[in-house]
């Protein structure tokens, strides 16, 4: 039996959540076996019918996610972050996963896991050793705000920041930063819930580590 199914809209979300399930360390987690699909319909699909995308693995799977952004998902305007998330995991749990399964909406998309305090970040995408350092030269260019946690476009920001460098946005990019930002730094909301969430369903008991 898989462990996990997860329904995700593309692949930088596939790559992001890849390599945090393999940080299973900084987690605390155990080892586990995902299976990860990428729904055709992307965002807007998941939300719309990822229950009935993920009926075919209800006795196959021990637990059920759904991860996906809020912004481009056709609900961006009516609905928050948590109420979708809330919509989801009721009709998840009306299709048999209850009890088992979790959504996780990220506003406004998966970019704003990127911005933190992190060193990491500047020499994943191209900015070591530069001057001025990456969240100085964001600043200067309008994309940060110097007294704001993160930029209020991410993802436009992102763009800036590989554009100067000569950088392509590529789901490894994504996989890149997953891989080695530590979770501790992250203060986004669906970020939080996602480890929660891993924590409560597959906990080793072991203290999680940055």
């Amino acid at each position: 039996m898989t462990d996990l199914v997860i329904l995700v809209p593309d692949r930088n979300i596939e790559y992001a959540i890849r390599w945090i399930l393999a940080r299973r360390q900084s987690l605390g987690i155990r080892a586990i076996l995902p299976d990860i699909h990428t729904h055709p319909a992307h965002d807007p699909g998941c939300f719309a019918n990822g229950p009935e995308f993920l009926q075919f693995a209800v006795k196959k799977a021990a637990h059920a996610l759904v991860v996906f952004d809020h912004d481009g998902s056709g609900q961006e305007h009516t609905m928050d972050r948590s109420a979708m998330e809330a919509d989801v995991e009721r009709r998840l749990a009306a299709a048999g996963w209850e009890g088992r399964c979790a959504a996780v909406v990220i506003a406004p998309e998966l970019e704003n896991w990127v911005w933190s305090t992190s060193p990491h970040i500047d020499a994943v995408l191209g900015w070591s050793g530069r001057m001025p350092p990456l969240r100085a030269w964001l600043q200067q260019q309008g994309h940060w705000a110097a007294n704001d946690a993160k930029p209020k476009q991410p993802k436009e920001t992102l763009l800036a920041a590989i554009r100067a460098v000569g950088k392509s946005r590529t789901s490894k990019l994504y996989g890149d930063l997953a891989g080695k930002v530590g979770f501790n730094q992250c203060t986004d909301e669906a970020f939080a819930k996602l480890c929660r969430v891993l924590c409560e369903w597959f906990s080793d008991g072991d203290r999680r580590h940055p």
